[in-house]
């Protein structure tokens, strides 16, 4: 058993430990359920869930909104220019985020299809180690498309090999008992998995 402030209480029978939680005029919380014996803590559960309840919304706020980047090119646009949009493109794969190649055909340019078709070949292949085609070149109007996709384990091996660490996502905490609180009550078995209301 755990008190308000994390000290341990070490083992007590269930009426004594509920007798204390009553006399700090919280709840006793079953934070270990699977450890032996069980790990209870005194703690206000209303509070408890309010906290986790605002962390869980908090982290969803954070994660990752895939949105659809363009990149626009011409038939006879020069390498130059090319290579500095397939870098940005490169840039919004890695990000999470889907690409829009587009090829735009001005005036006369738009009999020569095949150009643009060249063109679209040639981002396939520069974005194959980060992406999948989710829209092979297809026309639209007087534009040429092709939509790439991240895909994801391409994109976790392209981050290993250049020494690119990932963003690692923080949940929130199942309970609020310490690591160091936890190692203390090694002795009884606790060991924190999740936090649910004792029952009597």
């Amino acid at each position: 058993m755990v008190a308000p402030d994390g000290e341990p209480l070490g083992i007590l029978p269930i009426a004594d430990a509920v007798a204390r939680a009553a006399g700090y005029a919280l709840d006793l919380v079953e934070v270990a359920p699977s450890a032996d014996p069980p790990v209870c803590r005194i703690m206000d559960y209303g509070k408890f869930k309010y906290e986790k309840s605002k962390k869980a919304k908090e982290a969803k706020k954070k994660q990752h909104v895939m949105h659809l980047k363009e990149i626009k090119f011409h038939p006879k646009t020069d390498d130059h220019d090319f290579d500095f949009k397939l870098d940005h493109a490169r840039k919004f794969l890695l990000k999470g985020d889907r690409v829009k190649a587009t090829i735009v055909f001005r005036g006369r340019e738009i009999t020569h299809l095949d150009f643009g078709k060249q063109m679209l070949d040639r981002v396939d292949a520069v974005l194959a180690d980060l992406a999948q085609i989710e829209m092979t070149a297809k026309m639209e109007g007087r534009n040429m498309i092709s939509i790439y996709v991240p895909d994801r384990m391409k994109v976790k091996e392209y981050m290993r090999k250049h020494g690119i660490e990932e963003k690692k996502k923080t949940e929130a905490e199942e309970t609020e008992v310490s690591p160091e609180v936890m190692e203390r009550l090694h002795d009884t078995g606790g060991h924190s998995d999740e936090a649910e209301r004792s029952e009597d």
